[in-house]
């Protein structure tokens, strides 16, 4: 799957989520919940590498939730790049893989 086509697939659960929540997906709730969800990355970081507790979670609990997590990352900023326009694919191949053959 390419980053286009996660965008097509996460748009409408994002907008049945916040149509659910009440939630109006404006620039400040872009930016807001894709903190959020780097909040929730750190802390899975920090109990999966024994810098926070572990709250009784289970090597594995552990490690599937530094998995979802990193894929609600990914996510919000594909979100973020959609709700703004930026063709991400576009962006990368300019800012990133410029450097493949430096």
């Amino acid at each position: 799957m390419d980053l286009r086509e996660l965008s097509d697939e996460i748009e409408p659960i994002s907008h049945r989520y916040a149509a659910h929540l009440g939630i109006e997906r404006d620039d400040t709730w872009f930016l807001l919940k894709l903190q959020e969800e780097l909040g929730e990355l750190t802390q899975a970081f920090l109990m999966r590498s024994g810098r926070a507790r572990r709250k009784g979670r289970t090597d594995e609990q552990l490690d599937a939730a530094f998995r979802e997590e990193l894929a609600d990352v990914l996510c919000h900023v594909v979100l973020m790049a959609r709700h703004h326009g930026v063709d991400l694919p576009t962006e990368i191949e300019r800012k990133w893989l410029a450097w493949k053959d430096a």
